[in-house]
């Protein structure tokens, strides 16, 4: 199909959401951007966080890896449902006791401001960088397919999304989010299971025939039992679980959607529908990603990874249709990650670094300075994506993905020291500690997994022996993030002092 007709129904997307947003942010005040007037509706927010879970990088990685790993991605997915669980029914009620705005602030009310300035400060390096990496990755798909045939340069098409992005959500914020990810998750859903159809119908094999030949080649093989291997049961399932703690529950963007919710009752229901949703959605990835590998084995094709689901959607073996169908859920997997990462930093460093809830000003002057951080923020992620272009390694996006998630260590280990104990930090160590722990566990990451780093620097460190002989050949998987936050909690047990306080927790405060 012309890429000219396929740029012009992404011009037309972005008009549709332009015109959500508009339709959402009249009246809306600092309050509306922040928290939607803590009025959301919990359907709205279930279905719409779906497609803020799981991305555009998502969309296309989780098909790809299909050849290389089978299903055994769903390890992880049901150690996601693990996680939602604590998030429900610990965290949350947590947040809506103390009544929060920000959920930093919880830090700062169990162990001053260091503390949450810390907490602020490590979720916007994390959702900074990995937010900027996935909008990347699905933009140069954008660029490859479409963009570079009509000759529009990767800056302009950067600028342009951006633009559009900062358009629709700097009035009305969290109130216009929910109702845009709702139609983005809608179209991201649409367009999967659609392509999913069309691909099973070209085997001409029917959905028995596609999951027999599925089996046959081992694709659908869920648990893994090697326990040196990154992908062992145990490991992805502990490993997803704390994921979905620390890079849902701890985390701002995917937050303060949550505590929209008028009620915690509510907001509970959202996120175990949610959980449920994602279940399924991810069984659909996997089912297409085999069904990719199948078509894509028949008919010769070369393309892996990331390159397969796009190569075998725009080729000229389909009928345009189904590239158009294709790049709407890639946009829609794509927009709902990052137009919330840009609102959830701008309202952390609002509210945890300029202190909004505590200064007195007028409403017209905090939404300039809002006005202002968002178009920082804006810019941020222009120069990041430029960044990562100049780079231009997939390799090393891989790894700053993989640094995002390890950098919510400090994350993970303050909030658990937080609940679980009711020690008292000598804060003068705090930075320290949040700073040397992530770089520890990295530390012991490339220890023992030489393979990928001698990868990743096209060189070889020498370290094989020396792993083989530490860890006997054990390899570190998803469980990394647990290691991290065990070691934070450990370091700040280490700089922390007994309580003669009896209080147990924290005093509910507005945040």
């Amino acid at each position: 199909m012309s890429p000219l007709v396929l740029f012009s129904f992404v011009i037309g997307y972005f008009l549709l959401l332009l015109g959500v947003a508009w339709y959402t942010s009249r009246n809306a005040d600092n309050e509306s951007f922040f928290i939607g007037n803590r009025n959301s509706n919990w359907m709205l927010v279930a279905f719409g966080m779906v497609g803020t879970s799981l991305s555009g990088v998502t969309f296309v990685s989780v098909p790809g890896n299909v050849g290389t790993i089978n299903f055994n991605y769903f390890q992880l997915v049901l150690g996601y449902v693990l996680g939602y669980l604590v998030i429900s029914f610990v965290l949350l009620p947590l947040y809506y006791r103390m009544n929060l705005t920000s959920i930093y602030t919880y830090l700062e009310t169990r162990f001053g401001g260091n503390a949450h300035r810390a907490g602020a400060f490590f979720f916007i390096l994390s959702r900074t960088v990995g937010a900027t990496a996935r909008l990347y990755l699905v933009i140069n798909i954008l660029q490859l397919f479409i963009l570079d045939k009509l000759g529009i340069p990767f800056i302009a098409t950067a600028l342009v999304i951006l633009l559009m992005i900062l358009l629709y959500t700097a009035e009305g914020g969290v109130k216009t989010i929910i109702f845009t990810d709702t139609l983005q998750t809608s179209g991201m859903l649409l367009g999967l299971v659609i392509c999913l159809v069309v691909l099973v119908k070209a085997l001409g094999l029917g959905w028995s025939g596609a999951w027999d030949l599925m089996s046959a080649k081992g694709y659908t093989q869920v648990l893994n039992t090697d326990i040196n291997s990154p992908l062992y049961f145990w490991k992805q399932l502990l490993g997803g679980m704390f994921i979905t703690i620390t890079m849902t529950g701890l985390d701002q963007e995917m937050m303060q959607k949550n505590i929209s919710v008028r009620t915690l009752r509510d907001s509970q229901k959202n996120i175990m529908s949610m959980s449920t949703i994602l279940v399924v959605v991810n069984a659909l990835f996997l089912l297409l990603g085999a069904v990719l590998h199948i078509y894509a084995a028949n008919m010769g094709l070369t393309a892996k990874g990331d390159d397969l689901f796009p190569a075998i959607a725009l080729s000229d073996a389909f009928s345009g249709t189904i590239g158009i169908i294709f790049i709407i859920a890639l946009i829609s997997a794509l927009f709902p990650s990052v137009d919330g990462a840009i609102t959830s930093l701008t309202a952390s460093f609002c509210i945890d670094i300029l202190d909004f809830n505590k200064r007195s000003d007028t409403e017209k002057n905090k939404r300039r300075k809002r006005l202002l951080v968002h178009l920082g923020f804006a810019l941020i992620f222009l120069l990041m994506v430029l960044l990562y272009k100049w780079v231009d390694d997939k390799s090393i996006i891989q790894f700053i993905l993989k640094f995002a998630g390890i950098t919510y260590g400090p994350l993970l280990g303050l909030f658990a020291f937080g609940i679980l104990t009711k020690r008292r930090l000598r804060t003068e160590w705090l930075w320290m500690v949040c700073v040397a722990c992530p770089l520890l566990a990295l530390g012991l990451d490339l220890l023992c997994n030489p393979e990928y780093y001698n990868g990743l620097l096209h060189t070889n460190l020498g370290l094989a022996d020396l792993s083989s002989r530490i860890f006997g050949g054990y390899k570190i998987g998803p469980e990394l993030i647990l290691l991290n936050g065990l070691i934070t909690f450990l370091a700040l047990f280490l700089i922390s002092r007994s309580s003669s306080s009896t209080h147990s927790g924290p005093v509910p405060t507005k945040g």
